[in-house]
């Protein structure tokens, strides 16, 4: 997701604000969004993405992140810069562009010296409220919701679906996965669900 500034993907500045929030239960949360007025703009979908990087983690390094997802309706290539935080919302710089060869990518990327060192896989559907974009998240680590739009729109609607602003992650997933994997090493490398795609929410 991206609250674009100005321009199109990959031509001029984009910044991504958000707010990130842990979530016991998604189904209560797609029953506030509708008593709310909100509109689904994006049903449950699979993602798969993978962040490139040098041999000496540069852009990790840097703060930085560049995925590559593959979706069923496509793939996106994205950049994202070092991010900023207040009152609990992330910043940062977001550049994006849709790929119609995401193999011919990776030989490219790999040709400049950048290779996949992570990946992670998660279930998402978007929803729009208060001109923000909400997206409900199902990761093997759990459910999440992240909103993002104007700072003051992210505000009320946080408040509107009874979240506590107070309780926001200042992580990205593939930091959270780290930061779960340090605590139990049994985890595997990549962050995946045990069968391709993923268990949709309250399926076996």
């Amino acid at each position: 997701m991206s609250a674009r500034s100005e321009g199109s993907p990959g031509r001029s500045r984009i910044h991504e604000v958000e707010i990130k929030l842990p979530a016991a239960d998604l189904a209560a949360v797609r029953e506030r969004l509708g008593a709310s007025g909100a509109r689904l703009v994006s049903a449950l979908h699979f993602e798969s993405n993978d962040l490139y990087d040098d041999d000496d983690g540069t852009f990790a390094k840097a703060g930085c992140m560049l995925r590559v997802r593959r979706t069923d309706d496509g793939a996106l290539l994205t950049f994202k810069g070092p991010a900023r935080f207040h009152a609990g919302t992330k910043t940062r710089e977001e550049r994006e562009t849709r790929i119609s060869e995401p193999e011919e990518l990776q030989r490219i990327l790999e040709a400049l010296g950048r290779r996949p060192r992570f990946h992670y896989e998660k279930r998402r559907e978007e929803w729009s409220l208060d001109e923000c974009v909400i997206a409900l998240d199902e990761t093997p680590i759990g459910s999440f919701v992240e909103v993002e739009g104007d700072p003051a729109a992210i505000r009320r609607v946080v408040h509107e679906l009874d979240f506590d602003a107070s309780e926001s992650l200042p992580y990205s997933y593939p930091e959270l996965y780290a930061r779960r994997r340090r605590e139990d090493r049994s985890l595997p490398v990549d962050m995946t669900f045990p069968d391709a795609g993923g268990p949709a929410e309250g399926k076996p």
